[in-house]
């Protein structure tokens, strides 16, 4: 106690006509919130320790439990926030850097939820999903400014790799030790039962997972952990990781109590060791540089498998993109800053980059008046949280987009945000034994599979009430959007009309 003390922010509060002391909440808490006191023969809760995970209210069989939000606030002062007095007084405390996780929490506007989608209705009438057919199926990759045919009038077959989607939607990435391996085998399941992708992150690929490469993006960061020639050749596309939207400009760092057994053999570095990724590719200074990674790795995989580059959504985004379009990238993968992360610095998760469906706006139409939007295809991510988020994104220009914390709650995350200390309750950002077997990677495949066939439908049903049933026609389709709540600027970065117009 003293000048460093701060009272704990949630309150696990106890119905003790309720509780019948089954100890379950003792035993299901990775945290040591609860303990049973056998003398008074009752279950206390230290609050100090609760992350409200909701773990104990989710398995408490007589529902006795639940987790409040402490009314224990400092002074109001409009300026000097509660939030913001407690991270001074644990800085002064420690003299350390604050590290979160998860995406930015802060109440920055979502302009998903500023744009409507139009619908038709009489001159271009709606299209009914359950009986006409609808085309969800994406190709990701170079695209040809021409048909070409030979003498005969045959098609000429000059289309580079690419990536076949049975939905506009893929697992994005999260490494193999910032995620527990029955997280993995949930994505790499649903990813092949689903006709997509899932991304193994800058952790190297799990030799059990390589049966899954059909449906497997092998990622190349910094730290080159896990890379090797069987690695880049197992998956069906390897991705260059350059950012993240939660951490533009900042490397990977997973610490070293999550260095152990199969995530130390996979990364190949030492057990302990914390995996650091610098900030930049120490090879990696300009776009010819990013140009010579680009074909180095199509010519470790005999120009089989297109190339990704991932980058954070930044101020110059538009031109960074343009610059990777040229350096012979089949696919940019831009990340907005609501992306989620395992662990970032707070101040660089809160308050770097930019949005992006403003990112994504401002790339697709850079592409398109330079004339080289056929040289790349899009793919975006950052906090893409339902089926409308995503037809909203290809009408802006995407050809696709990455999913993941929506995929994490699928699987069971409660979004406590403490995935840093890997004590997860839910079996999903930990590699603890006891609690990774939480997480049963059948049940936790079947639920990703059920949510992105629910995505599926509801895809099909907001196009046909377009009147469009591809989303080759949907792409770039801005006349189908509406802007509401939104400056005269940012409705001429996203290219779309005020609704009413």
């Amino acid at each position: 106690m003293g000048i460093e003390f701060i009272y704990p922010e949630f309150e696990v509060v106890r119905n003790q006509n309720r509780c019948i002391g089954c100890r379950v909440c003792e035993r299901q808490c990775a945290n040591e919130v609860h303990t049973y006191d056998a003398d008074g023969k009752v279950i206390i809760s230290d609050d100090a320790k609760c992350v409200n995970c909701q773990r104990c209210v989710s398995l408490c069989p007589t529902r006795a439990i639940k987790i409040v939000k402490s009314d224990c606030r400092m002074r109001e002062n409009a300026n000097w926030a509660d939030d913001t007095i407690k991270e001074i007084y644990k800085q002064a405390n420690s003299g350390g850097v604050l590290l979160s996780s998860m995406g930015n929490p802060k109440p920055f506007p979502v302009y998903w939820d500023k744009i409507l989608i139009n619908a038709s209705q009489v001159t271009n009438p709606p299209i009914d999903p359950l009986r006409e057919p609808m085309e969800t199926k994406v190709f990701l990759g170079k695209k040809p400014d021409s048909i070409e045919r030979d003498e005969n009038g045959k098609l000429i077959n000059n289309l580079s790799p690419q990536l076949k989607l049975e939905l506009p939607v893929m697992f994005s990435a999260m490494s193999y030790g910032s995620i527990s391996y029955n997280a993995h085998k949930s994505l790499a399941l649903a990813a092949q039962q689903l006709g997509i992708y899932y991304n193994t992150g800058e952790g190297g690929l799990h030799e059990d997972f390589y049966v899954y490469g059909e449906n497997t993006i092998v990622q190349v960061a910094s730290g080159r952990f896990g890379v090797h020639d069987d690695y880049l050749n197992a998956g069906a596309a390897v991705e260059i990781k350059m950012g993240q939207g939660a951490k533009p400009g900042i490397g990977g760092h997973l610490p070293g109590t999550k260095i152990v057994g199969d995530v130390s053999h996979t990364r190949m570095i030492p057990e302990g060791s914390d995996a650091i990724s610098p900030a930049p590719h120490h090879d990696i200074y300009s776009i010819e540089d990013l140009r010579q990674l680009v074909y180095s790795l199509k010519e470790a995989t005999q120009y089989k498998k297109p190339v990704i580059v991932k980058v954070a959504a930044v101020h110059n985004i538009a031109a960074i993109a343009s610059g990777i379009a040229r350096s012979g990238a089949d696919i940019i993968a831009i990340d907005g800053f609501r992306g989620g992360t395992g662990a970032a610095p707070t101040r660089i998760r809160d308050n770097v980059g930019i949005p992006i469906e403003l990112a994504l706006a401002a790339c697709d139409q850079r592409l398109r008046e330079e004339g080289i939007r056929n040289q790349v295809s899009l793919v975006v991510g950052g906090s893409i949280r339902s089926a409308s988020d995503v037809v909203k994104a290809i009408a802006l220009g995407a050809d696709a987009c990455y999913v993941a914390t929506a995929a994490l709650l699928a699987m069971g995350c409660h979004l406590c945000r403490t995935c840093q200390t890997g004590k997860c309750n839910w079996g999903i950002a930990t590699q603890n034994p006891e609690l990774v077997k939480r997480l049963n990677p059948e049940i936790g495949s079947q639920r990703l599979v059920n949510l992105m066939t629910a995505w599926g439908h509801e895809i099909k049903e907001l196009m046909g009430g377009m009147g469009i049933n591809s989303i080759e026609t949907l792409r770039g389709n801005r006349l189908m959007l509406r802007g509401i709540n939104l400056t005269e600027k940012e409705l001429e970065i996203l290219g779309i009309s005020h609704a009413g117009e």
